[in-house]
């Protein structure tokens, strides 16, 4: 089956088929004369794998491991097993700072009027270093450029806000 076909088979776009070829996610497929692509149906397994995985939020670096570990038929399920639970430490974790955030933010929205006046505790919580809340509550997270992952606290981002 040509590149759209699989695609649509698995659920994953030619492009990111494409994209998964090139860093040696999947392995090159074969090629006509032509130059097209041809997809077997063991490929559209292995693209159907990568979207589950994907659909579940582990990185590629995670995938390639797990597609190593699913071809592997002598494989021990305690190194897939190791990965999973890896993983979900990462998304407790990033599941904690988000909730961080949202308690932020809905602190911030909480005391402002939202009417005419200028003055607005949500613009001076992002503006300030301890998130609006002042020296009588615990400071807000501080957020990476990304707005996802609390900036790293210490003597690197005290010079660099410095």
């Amino acid at each position: 089956m040509n590149i759209g076909q699989a695609a649509e088979a698995s659920g994953v776009s030619a492009k990111m088929i494409r994209y998964y070829e090139s860093i040696g996610l999947i392995p090159k497929t074969v090629r006509t004369e032509a130059g097209y692509r041809v997809y077997s149906d063991n490929d559209v397994n292995t693209l159907s794998f990568v979207r589950r995985a994907r659909d579940l939020g582990f990185s590629v670096e995670q995938i390639s491991e797990l597609v190593a570990l699913w071809r592997d038929r002598d494989r021990a399920s305690t190194d897939v097993k190791r990965i999973a639970l890896e993983h979900v430490d990462i998304l407790e974790r990033k599941a904690r700072e988000l909730q961080e955030m949202a308690a932020t933010l809905r602190h911030l929205a909480k005391h402002c009027h939202g009417d005419e006046r200028p003055e607005c505790p949500i613009i001076e919580g992002l503006a300030n270093d301890d998130g609006g809340h002042g020296s009588d509550h615990r400071p807000a997270p501080r957020f990476g450029a990304s707005g996802l992952q609390p900036a790293r606290r210490g003597a690197a981002s005290k010079g660099a806000r410095g």
